[in-house]
């Protein structure tokens, strides 16, 4: 590979590092071309961009980020992938589904300003609450004390009501 092809790839890299505020290193060792194809189905319908890279030019882009991702030099070997998403748990999610056979095996994450190494973080990475989540469960905290208020209003009116129709019908 020719130097200016690579530095065009390091730069490209160096972009989608920018780009993508949360990123995984999966290896893909052992997929054939079918499963990896609905793989990269998939990564397309939850909007995850996967690229293939050489761990040498993924070294060189982490070295001319602005951010420390010295503590993922040691996942860069054998085959990676990069999984790049805006959302945090989707990556995590859909590597669960492949859980029980192994493949693709996850290496290494940066999620949320955090480093997540090793295939055991899977699980923690998958309960991260993406921010939709976390607006809709607070929205939803919100909500439930005025609907509590508003039934209790609404079945006392009906409450006093009936008292008052009961005290109404009464003979004196």
């Amino acid at each position: 590979m020719k130097k200016e092809v690579k530095d065009t790839i390091i730069t490209e890299l160096g972009q989608k590092l920018q780009e993508f505020p949360h990123f995984y290193l999966v290896d893909l060792t052992g997929l054939n071309a079918e499963k990896t194809s609905a793989l990269r189905r998939k990564c397309f319908q939850n909007e995850i961009k996967m690229v293939v890279v050489k761990n040498t030019l993924l070294h060189k882009a982490f070295e001319a980020s602005d951010i420390d991702f010295s503590e993922l030099y040691g996942s860069l070997k054998g085959t990676t992938a990069v999984m790049f998403t805006n959302v945090a748990n989707v990556p995590a999610k859909l590597l669960k589904e492949y859980e029980k056979d192994g493949i693709p095996a996850l290496k290494a994450a940066y999620a949320e300003e955090g480093v997540y190494v090793g295939a055991d973080k899977l699980a923690e990475l998958s309960a991260i609450k993406s921010k939709s989540e976390v607006i809709a469960e607070i929205v939803a905290l919100l909500q439930s004390p005025a609907k509590n208020v508003i039934s209790a209003l609404q079945s006392g009116s009906n409450t006093i009501h009936g008292v008052l129709k009961t005290l109404g019908e009464r003979p004196e």
